[in-house]
């Protein structure tokens, strides 16, 4: 990874916040450090005792580190190279420096809609930054970062916004104009608007519902559950009825309850409680509202995303990288790392991406330290790994150590319970955070780099929470639970500098890192490094936790435990004084929290409870899942709320009003522990702590006993006491009477409401118990009675019976619980099965004296009881199995088969006979087969114990054939006869021909094995010595036929012939043909040692080699002879390259042969075997090479000799160079002849560097002669450590080389292009430092002394220009100067001021050419174009002065000629006067002069402002600014000469601010006027306009004021128009027109925006009147309607829509009259009159409908409906009924079709009698005579009489 680089800072760009000082500028200085602590031996044996110790002085700093005792050294039990992990990416340029997650589209959005709705105008579709796309929401958020626009203006921090925004692009100035200029454009407005909104959220106003009331009805639009708030302030449903069901849930606790608090997003339009929020808000926020979905978008979301499966190795290789990346090879102090960090962080030298492995479960992945499970490395001894898997300083053990209160959590909870592995990177980083539910956390670093922890303290925690978020406000705005994510960091400097307390700890490997309860902490590595980390929790941790556990239920986040449970399972168990201290407070704390919530829920009336169910390991924590609070996800250990109209849903105490919108009565209280339990926990801690008093429990029970709880009632107040007491009243009264079951249960469900109570209850809690008891009884003994009574009549098998257990343990009780007469029927019962259990007893005791036909009668009597009595199934055992033993014994008796009677078998049947105690007739034959049977066995293990013969085996086994009972021994014996007999038969087969078998080896494998068998077997056989002697034969055989074809040694041939003949085989022609071989490698070998002794040549070596080929016998001295010839040719091989006579003459030594290799050969020739002649040539080039280093050591000497001259002069300069030249010259033949050898020679590199030395020698002594150039003598000074060092020492070398180094140093200052780089004192130094140098430079030295002269004569122009005056300076000798200072002079402090004076001069004219220049539009030169706008000034000012004094105009306003010499024209409205051509009319429209009305009033009168881009006023904007005019000529100020621009600059601006005033002045006066009279502000608007126009320069902010002042005027017009208009305004124009006025901040006291008001009002009163009627499905009578009609119609408002409702409302249909209700309806195919389905009772639509009112007479013509019914059928299908057409419509005539097929016409027949007989006789009479009627009520023209109140619609 690493993705990114390294980039430069920007100059003057670095991080900020809304205060200004979110960047340090410099990493993390001056961080105090943290504790460090160093325990003892002793102290370190026990961790929780330890820290305790340290506590008060570590706790303060939240942080500490503890360096263990140097015997501490635990083995790491990790294997390195199978260890993979995954990891995590993390970008660390983000986790300080990013852009707050925003979705585009809901910024859009709100944004779209504040421009519509206050401004009212539509936003761009795209805005362009830089050639990209600007994102508005990234520029928005970036400007929040830094506290707002205001406080970035001041703090100049657009640099920063623009790095938020384009973080990859270059920083310009102009970027960050553009970019502010945008942001004040677009979003400073919406800023405001937004901080509006905040101010009023801090005051307490509500959206909706709890919106605050105002003088003017209020509407919300961003949700269809928004409500509407009249003048009076009564709320109004604008998009729903309150009789209809709630449509929207909230995503949260998916209930659709209390709309009243429901949030609706404005984008998606999902619902979300505000209790329900995290964190929950108090009241319904103003403005618009979008969920955490719309804002932090998915994609958007920051976060540490899962990265890949590294090795170790592999993420090694990947953290080296990054390291080398940024760092280099160079060594980097941890300072360095740590600045480098914080400078990456926030934003300002790059971006980085690293992997980090985090997070890692130990019980998957493995933990760093041993543990009993995993497997002990082989390097690792066993008491070490022993020891340190028990130790508690072991991770894996420090949570459930003694004294810990996680000891009760049962689960494993990872990070918790089991230990977190980390493996980091370099800048892998933990963010800033603390545990979960402000755990202690301990940190182990096993190995690699350091880590870097810091810590701000528990106490300091709201400090820095308080920092973070005004130094983040976007994060934390997006993401209020930001802390909770671990994804942010903030550099400390900028905590300390809020003052708020930070510490830094360095964690080395073997270091242990403890942080403290609620102290925040966050860090990074230095490098690749192994950690490990787990929580634990101390007994003074309690407090702490109780805090977290608030703190998640504040922002409804789950907990990883229960507080609750954990505080009462550690009460129930075992603890110490030292807890019982803490964990008092706490229990007390539930306590009072439990009792108040309990005791609130009574008085509200939830007087339902019920206990929660047992826990099956109560003692520890987390074994059983509880449910949690829908809310705010809590555990409810202790109790919880819920209803039976949302069963799987419960609540906390504290939300039971948000479960349901059910009544109190209907809610369910559910408790783990009364109230009394809980205060026994209290106790408790008393009776384990004896030296403390009880106090504070006993102030428990005392509160218990003062405070009375009593509620509301009847007639005044009644207390919980007293109800308890009346209830045992009733209840003793329901125990004495007969027992009633509703009287039980409504007796126990009354005492619901006192039982989770306190000790006060207990009464009440004993006497529900025995009414629980006694109801148990009674049920118990009715149903026992039952079931008996049941069996007694049925005496069905399927009937369960009753067992005498139960029946015992119901009358047991000397006293009943409660009166029932049913007990004593069952006590008779009792005794009857009493009777029976004695009679079985009796029966099995004397068991042989009773047959087995009396023990059947017995148990049939048993089974016949209606009681069930164990006795019995004693009974049945013992006769089932006397039975069965008796089957058996017959079934071995009669079997015939051998061996199949397991004699097992026989002897279990002989041991039940006994155990029985029963007389058979069976028993005797059964003694006689175990008789038999045990005389076999005893004749087989005789016969098993000693060695057996065969023939003995055979007889025994013929005597016993056929024997019934399987004995083991015979099976034995059976088996190994046989094997014995298959055995000889093997032997005689194998051993025929043996000795002619080719196959040698597969016979001594054959032989092995039958010997192998034989000696194995149980049974002795005769042929096993003949077996082993056939075997050594074979052995034998197999030896030679290898020597044969392998070849073995001379030894090996001897011994095996030896070994031949003493197994009488040696005349076999196998070992025949070896004695053969043997004789001819004995001759061979006498030869070989002859050859080896006398040192012979070559070829006789190489005889010898060939005859040994043919040999197949191993010869001794055939190593020794290859050895020799081998030695010999590898001696020619590496004598061949020194023999050849054309080797190549080259200078590499490395390719050259060395002498040395050839001396070597030569002593090597002389230990050689064998005679060679090139030994003697080998010794004559050695020779040769001796005398050349002879030769080539003479003339190095006299190279050296020229080196140590001492004198250099101007004399002998001249005559040392051709003594170098001559001794350069000799040297050269000499190398010739050494290269020639080929060989390294020692003296060449020697003769070499003296050659190079020469001629660096020769060339440094010509420049004496010469002007070099700079890259001559730079090279010359570049070749001189080149040089030999032998040359070095001489003083020759010294003085060249100083000569040299002077001579670079001059030609520098000379150097054109440097002269200005160096200073005058630098060319003087230069020439001073001739004169100690012994290498004459005459030429140079006399151009130094130009130059500095030249220099000086410059300075005296300089001095005297500077001293005229700065009327008297001129630009032109400026310029003059800097171009000879450019070309002559030295650098100096005047050089400089030239220049930095030009540049000023060159600046400011740019920048007046900027300003002045494109405003223009023209080619003018700067001068004359400030003229021409002097001139538009004091036209400007001049129309101002003409309307103070209401002079006449004399001059054209738009030219300012003089109007007697042209046509002109004069305003009919401002009188002044225009030329003809001016107003560019054509001349026929100017006939009529009193009508003209100039462009300025037709403007200003004109209601619609001009479309974009068409208006004056947009040129206005492109003409300079005064601000900008006015900071040049500031500039103009600090220039050195004179420049005539600044007088005409200055009286511009001033003219410029006069005018300003008067436009003020008349701005003001228009935005002011309130009154109904708009004509004087149309004359000062037109006043206004002809001024802005004519001037030359604009002032933005007066150009904004003329805007407003111009669309309120613009707005004012239109409305008086619309209010005017013979027109009645539509309630929409209304709006919109009200809309507007908003969005140009029209006053409410203005008189246009009273009267839209009141129209406004008037309008919507009467249409949702007329909404309600026009869908009442005919509720209000019909004159009703019409009168309603009336009234709409005399509205000064016109209110066509809902008028037309009405009006279809007074239309009625169908026989019920009643008008269109949405049911489903149907037209008549005849008279198109509709009728509803229900009313004609119709189920699906006919393909042709007749009303009963026209059905056919029998003959008429069917063919007019085929066009209407085929427009209801389509594709096979039919359409549903849509809204009705009018009336109109459906009056037009159908057309007939000329001809339809009989077909047709029989299935319109058809039709047509379904439908008439759906009608009974009477319906078709009934219609008959209402036909007329009917039709007659269609013609409502007739009725003139009701016109005021009827609707005719006509044709």
């Amino acid at each position: 990874m690493g993705k990114g680089r390294p980039r430069k800072v920007e100059k003057g760009v670095v991080g900020g916040n809304s205060s200004g000082g979110l960047s340090s500028g410099c990493g993390s200085v001056n961080i105090p450090a943290g504790p460090a602590f160093y325990p003892t031996e002793e102290e370190f044996k026990d961790p929780l005792e330890y820290i305790e110790k340290i506590r008060p002085g570590a706790e303060p700093y939240g942080i500490c580190k503890i360096v263990p005792p140097k015997s501490w050294k635990p083995p790491f039990a990790l294997d390195l190279d199978l260890f993979t992990f995954p990891t995590k990416t993390q970008a660390i340029h983000q986790l300080q420096a990013r852009s707050a997650s925003c979705d585009s589209k809901t910024f859009v959005l709100e944004y779209n809609r504040f421009l519509e709705q206050h401004c009212g105008k539509k936003a761009k579709k795209r805005f362009v930054f830089e050639g990209e796309e600007l994102d508005l929401c990234k520029l928005f958020n970036a400007v929040k970062r830094f506290g707002g626009y205001d406080r970035v203006v001041k703090g100049k921090k657009w640099g920063e916004v623009f790095r938020f925004v384009q973080p990859q692009r270059k920083i310009t100035e102009c970027a960050k104009h553009v970019l502010c200029q945008l942001y004040l454009e677009h979003l400073y407005d919406y800023e405001e608007y937004l901080c509006r909104l905040n101010r009023e959220r801090k005051k307490g106003c509500k959206r909706g519902v709890s919106g605050c009331k105002k003088s003017e009805p209020e509407v919300e639009v961003s949700g269809c559950k928004r409500r509407r708030k009249n003048k009076a302030g009564e709320r109004v449903e604008q998009c729903k009825l309150e009789e209809e069901e709630p449509t929207q849930i909230c995503e949260r606790c998916r209930s659709g309850l209390h709309e009243e608090v429901m949030l609706l997003c404005d984008r998606c339009n999902k619902g979300w409680h505000i209790y329900c929020l995290s964190p929950p808000l108090k009241r319904v926020p103003p403005g618009n509202w979008y969920c955490f979905e719309c804002l932090n978008p998915e994609k958007d979301t920051f976060g540490f995303v899962p990265g890949k499966q590294f090795s170790l190795e592999a993420f090694k290789r990947m953290a080296d990288r990054v390291k080398k990346k940024w760092f280099g090879s160079a060594s980097i102090s941890r300072v360095q790392l740590e600045k480098m960090f914080w400078e990456i962080v926030e934003g300002s030298v790059g971006e980085l991406e690293v992997m980090y492995g985090s997070d890692l479960d130990t019980s998957v992945y493995g933990s760093g330290f041993p543990r009993v499970t995993d497997q002990r490395p082989s390097s690792v001894e066993d008491d070490i790994w022993d020891e340190y898997c028990s130790t508690p300083w072991n991770l894996n053990n420090l949570p459930r150590l003694q004294g810990s209160m996680l000891r009760a959590v049962h689960q494993n909870i990872a990070g918790v319970m089991v230990p977190w592995l980390y493996i980091g990177m370099l800048f892998s980083s933990f963010c800033w955070h603390f545990e979960d539910l402000c755990f202690y956390s301990m940190n182990y670093l096993h190995w690699g780099e350091p880590k870097c922890w810091y810590s701000v303290p528990g106490n300091d925690a709201c400090a820095f929470e308080k920092v973070m978020q005004d130094s983040l406000p976007d994060l934390f705005d997006a993401q209020p639970d930001l802390l909770f994510q671990l994804v942010t960091m903030l550099n400390p400097s900028v905590l300390l500098a809020k003052r708020v307390p930070v510490y830094s700890i360095i964690q080395e490997p073997g270091n242990f890192v403890i942080t403290f309860p609620r102290s925040y902490h966050g860090g990074f590595n230095f490098g690749l490094n192994c950690a490990e980390a787990v929580n634990f929790a101390p007994a003074d941790w309690l407090p702490h936790g109780g805090f977290g556990s608030e703190l998640y239920r504040r922002y409804h986040k789950a907990a990883v435990l229960s507080h609750d449970e954990l505080l009462c399972v550690v009460g129930k168990g075992e603890f110490d004084s030292r807890v019982s201290t803490y964990l008092k407070k706490e229990l007390v704390r539930i306590h009072n929290k439990e009792k108040t919530w309990r005791e609130k829920l009574w008085r509200n009336g939830i007087i339902r409870s019920s206990p929660m169910s047992p826990r099956e390991q109560p003692e520890y924590v987390g074994t059983e899942e509880d449910p949690t609070c829908v809310i705010c996800q809590q555990s409810l250990y202790l109790s919880a709320v819920a209803c039976n109209c949302r069963p799987p849903a419960s609540v906390c105490l504290e939300h039971w009003d948000r479960l349901c919108e059910c009544k109190p009565n209907k809610l369910c209280l559910f408790y783990r522990h009364t109230l009394k339990e809980l205060n026994d926990l209290v106790l408790r801690t008393d009776k384990t702590n004896s030296e403390e008093t009880s106090g504070d429990s006993q102030s428990v029970l005392c509160w218990e006993k003062t405070v009375t709880l009593a509620k509301k009632a009847k007639g005044g107040h009644v207390t919980h006491l007293q109800l308890a007491e009346e209830w045992l009243l009733r209840s003793h009264e329901v125990l004495k009477n007969s027992y009633d079951k509703d009287a039980y249960a409504s007796a126990l469900k009354e005492a619901e409401q006192f039982l989770w109570a306190g000790s006060e209850m207990d009464h009440v809690r004993d006497m529900a118990k025995n009414i629980i008891e006694a109801q148990n009884w009674v049920e118990a003994v009715r149903d026992c009675l039952s079931k008996v009574k049941l069996w007694s009549c049925n005496r069905n098998h399927d009937t369960e019976r009753v067992r005498m257990e139960h029946v015992k343990e119901l009358l047991k009780l000397g006293n009943v619980p409660c009166n029932e007469p049913s007990h004593l029927q069952l006590k008779e019962y009792h005794q009857e099965a009493s009777k029976l259990i004695e009679e079985i007893n009796s029966a099995l005791s004397v068991s042989s004296e009773i047959s087995v036909t009396g023990w059947e009668v017995l148990y049939s009597k048993a089974l016949d009881s209606p009681i069930y009595v164990d006795e019995s199934e004693k009974l049945g055992r013992k006769l089932s199995a006397v039975k069965v033993w008796v089957d058996s014994v017959r079934n071995c008796i009669s079997e015939k088969s051998p061996g199949a009677v397991e004699v097992d078998l026989i002897y279990k049947l002989e041991a039940e006979i006994l155990e029985l105690k029963l007389q058979l007739p069976e028993a005797g034959l059964l003694s006689d087969l175990t008789r038999q049977a045990k005389s076999c066995w005893s004749q087989c293990n005789e016969m098993l114990k000693d060695s057996i013969s065969l023939k003995n085996v055979d007889l025994f086994l013929k005597e016993w054939d056929g024997f019934t009972v399987n004995i083991q021994e015979l099976n034995l014996l059976k088996q190994y006869y046989s094997d014995a007999i298959s055995w000889v038969s093997r032997v005689n087969h194998v051993l025929v021909n043996v000795h002619e078998r080719e196959d040698q080896e597969n016979v001594v494998d054959e032989l092995t094995q039958i010997h192998r068998d034989g000696l194995s077997m149980k049974i002795q056989a005769d042929e096993l010595p003949c077996v082993e002697i056939e075997l050594k034969k074979a052995c034998c055989r197999v030896k030679a036929l290898k020597a044969l074809d392998c070849g073995m040694s001379m030894d090996f041939i001897q011994q095996l012939i030896m070994e031949a003949n003493a197994l009488q085989i040696e005349k076999e022609k196998l070992f025949v043909d070896i004695s053969r071989r043997h004789a001819v490698a004995l001759q061979w070998e006498e030869k070989a040692k002859h050859a080896l002794a006398s040192k012979a040549q070559m070829s006789e070596f190489e005889d010898i080699l060939r005859v040994s080929e043919d040999i197949c016998i191993i010869l001794p001295s055939l190593i020794h002879v290859k050895d020799a010839v081998s030695t010999a040719k590898a001696w020619l091989d590496k004598l061949k390259p020194f023999l050849s006579h054309d080797l190549p003459i080259i200078s590499a030594s490395n390719s050259l042969l060395k002498v040395e290799a050839l001396k070597n050969l030569v002593a090597e020739s002389k230990l050689l075997k064998v005679y060679l002649d090139e030994c003697s040539v080998a010794e004559e080039v050695l020779k040769k090479c001796i005398e050349w280093e002879q030769d080539a050591s003479s003339l190095l000497q006299d190279a050296e000799n020229l080196w140590k001259i001492d004198s250099i002069g101007d004399g002998n300069t001249s005559c040392l160079i051709p003594r170098f030249q001559k001794c350069l010259l000799s040297l050269e033949p000499t190398m010739e002849a050494g290269f020639s050898f080929g060989l390294e020679l020692n003296m060449i590199p020697k003769l070499q560097d003296a050659r190079f030395t020469l001629q660096w020698c020769i060339k440094t002594l010509s420049f004496s002669a010469v002007v070099p150039t700079c890259e001559e003598v730079e090279m010359t000074l570049e070749d001189a450590p080149k040089l030999p060092a032998t040359f070095k020492s001489c003083a020759l070398w010294g003085k060249l080389i100083g000569g040299i180094r002077w001579l670079w140093k001059a030609l520098q200052v000379l150097a054109p292009h440097n002269c200005g780089q160096f200073e005058l004192i630098s060319a003087e130094e230069v020439v001073l430092l001739y004169e100690k140098i012994c290498v004459p430079f005459p030429i140079i030295v006399d151009q130094l002394q130009n130059s500095i002269h030249k220099h000086n004569l410059w300075l005296e122009q300089v001095h005297l220009f500077f001293g005229l005056g700065s009327e008297d300076r001129s630009w032109n000798i400026l310029l003059q100067l800097k171009e000879h200072g450019t070309a002559e002079a030295f650098s100096c402090v005047e050089l400089e001021k030239v220049y930095s004076e030009v540049e000023k001069i060159l600046q400011w004219k740019r920048c007046f050419e900027d300003i002045i220049k494109p405003s223009t539009g023209n080619g003018n030169a700067p001068i004359s174009t400030l003229l021409e706008i002097e001139k538009t000034l004091d036209r400007s000012f001049g129309v101002f002065k003409k309307s103070k004094n209401s002079e006449a105009g004399t001059l054209c306003i738009c030219c300012c000629s003089d109007i007697n010499d042209q046509e002109l024209l004069t305003c009919s409205i401002c009188k002044d006067c225009f030329h003809l051509h001016c107003t560019k009319l054509p001349l026929g429209d100017a006939s009529d002069t009193t009508l003209f009305i100039c462009l300025y009033c037709n403007f200003v009168e004109n209601p619609k402002l001009p479309l974009k881009g068409s208006g004056l006023l947009r040129i206005g904007w492109k003409l300079p600014e005064l601000n900008r005019l006015a900071a040049l000529l500031s500039d103009a100020d600090g220039l050195c000469l004179w420049i005539e621009e600044r007088r005409i600059l200055h009286q511009i601006v001033e003219k410029v601010r006069a005018c300003n005033a008067c436009l003020t002045e008349l701005l003001d006066f228009a935005l002011s006027h309130l009154d109904k009279d708009l004509s004087a502000v149309i004359e000062k608007m037109s006043i206004a306009y002809k001024a802005i126009e004519l001037a030359g320069t604009c002032d933005g902010k007066g150009y904004r004021k003329f805007e407003l002042a111009l669309a309120r005027n613009s707005w004012k017009i239109r409305t008086q128009k619309l209010l005017e208009s013979a027109e009645k305004p539509t309630i929409q124009q209304i709006q919109r027109l009200l809309k507007e006025g908003l969005a140009v901040s029209i006053p409410p006291e203005d008189y246009y925006r009273q009267q839209l008001s009141a129209l406004r009002d008037i309008g919507l009163l009467w249409t949702d009147k007329a909404k309600k009627v026009s869908m009442d499905g005919g509720a209000l009578r019909l004159d009703k309607v019409f009168e309603l009609i009336t009234e709409g119609e005399n509205l000064p408002v016109n209110c066509v829509k809902e008028l037309k409702l009405l009006r279809d409302r007074s239309m009625l249909y169908c026989i019920c009259r009643r008008p269109y209700d949405q049911r489903a309806v149907l037209a008549c195919d005849k008279c198109n009159e509709w009728y509803h389905f229900d009313c004609m009772k119709i189920s699906s639509t006919p393909k042709i409908y007749i009303c009963p009112a026209c059905i056919l007479e029998p003959g008429e013509d069917m063919d007019g409906l085929a066009p209407v019914a085929q427009q209801r059928f389509t594709g096979g299908k039919f359409e549903e009924p849509q809204t009705p057409l009018r009336r109109t419509e459906l009056r037009k005539k159908l057309q007939k079709r000329e001809s339809v097929s009989k077909k047709t016409r029989l299935a319109m027949d058809e039709d047509r009698g379904d439908v008439i007989r759906n009608h009974s006789g009477c319906e078709r009479l009934f219609w008959s005579n209402r036909k007329p009627f009917r039709r007659a009520a269609r013609k409502r023209s007739e009725f003139q009489s009701l016109s005021p109140f009827l609707y005719v619609q006509n044709n």
